[in-house]
């Protein structure tokens, strides 16, 4: 996998975690009382949107060695 690829795999990611980690926060998890909660409510939106940007990531990395595959296919 190249530099730019993994690059553009990351931002991708990292993108949907961003707005997982948003809608999570804004729609889910109740506004905070104390910091306990607010530490709670920030460790769970960042567990779940480590899990879909981690997921979008290898996602983008399987569809770009697809398309890969499928030009050496057509030169072929």
């Amino acid at each position: 996998m190249k530099i730019k690829e993994s690059i553009l795999s990351g931002v991708i990611g990292g993108g949907m975690g961003l707005l997982i980690s948003f809608l999570i926060n804004y729609f889910l998890l109740p506004v905070p009382h104390n910091v306990l909660e607010n530490a709670i409510g920030n460790g769970i939106s960042g567990l779940m949107s480590g899990f879909f940007a981690g997921g979008i990531g290898v996602f983008a990395y399987i569809s770009s060695q697809e398309k890969k595959k499928m030009t050496k296919r057509r030169r072929n």
